[in-house]
């Protein structure tokens, strides 16, 4: 699961499902700018992770493809794979290319931040060093994913208010001073 959905266009894809729901190879190929094949490969990589699945065509045409996520939200760790020295080699290298997009996002939202469009929107940076033990840290994670998913829950997208997609990320690990 990890290494497919740290592929950039694999990433998109899962984002794209995520924020407008099911949705058709063609439309995906339009809205991410890429080949219909292409898109197609990638679903079925996504498809084979878990990751997606395929999803009933709404009009009962069955010569179109349509995709929903199969999970919510991608929560994991490098660390899960210690048992297998090729698998957390990839689980590393997928978490480093994780961390990238997460940073490019971030890099382009401080570039983008003046634009009207988005004036009303203020963006935050939180960051803390605190005390923990191995439970404690898996409690605050587990309790971060929680609160993520209950707030999403109480959003009311027929509501009529404007809103834009939001990327929201963390991390909580061992540091030095």
């Amino acid at each position: 699961m990890i290494t497919a959905v740290h592929h950039p266009l694999r990433r998109r894809i899962y984002d794209y499902l995520q924020l407008f729901g099911t949705s058709q190879v063609t439309v995906l190929s339009r809205a991410l700018d890429s080949q219909v094949g292409s898109i197609s490969h990638h679903l079925r990589m996504l498809e084979r992770a878990g990751v997606v699945e395929r999803a009933a065509d709404p009009t009962g045409d069955r010569r179109t493809s349509w995709w929903t996520v199969a999970r919510r939200s991608l929560t994991w760790s490098a660390d899960d794979f210690a048992d297998s020295p090729a698998d957390a080699l990839l689980a590393r290298e997928a978490q480093r290319q994780g961390i990238r997009v997460q940073f490019e996002r971030l890099q382009r939202w401080h570039r983008m931040h003046n634009d009207p469009v988005y004036a009303a929107y203020v963006g935050h940076s939180m960051d803390a060093t605190t005390w923990a033990s191995p439970d404690e840290l898996q409690d605050l994670s587990s309790r971060l994913l929680r609160t993520m998913r209950e707030w999403r829950e109480e959003i009311d997208l027929d509501d009529g208010q404007d809103r834009t997609p939001v990327f929201v990320f963390s991390h909580a690990f061992p540091t030095e001073l």
